[in-house]
């Protein structure tokens, strides 16, 4: 009887962590469960991107990339490719 019992828990809890999966989508699982950060943005459709300022490789203040890309769309893509 015991043995019945906790394979029908088991079963369960299998069950129940294939939907979670399937409901975030595998890919997410690891960041949902340590990272969940999200808030709600401020920009709206049409808005400008806010200008992004980043520390100089050398050292020697900061620049923003306002200065380099005036008039040109810009985009910025930051990712692992390993």
């Amino acid at each position: 009887m015991l043995k019945k019992v906790l394979l029908v828990l088991v079963i369960v809890l299998v069950a129940a962590g294939a939907y979670f999966v399937h409901r975030i989508g595998p890919r997410n699982i690891i960041g949902r469960l340590r990272y969940d950060q999200r808030k709600e943005g401020k920009l709206k459709v049409n808005d400008r991107a806010p200008d992004l300022v980043l520390a100089r490789s050398d050292g020697a203040g900061e620049v923003a990339l306002s200065r380099y890309f005036v008039g040109k769309p810009t985009v910025l893509v930051f990712g692992s490719y390993t």
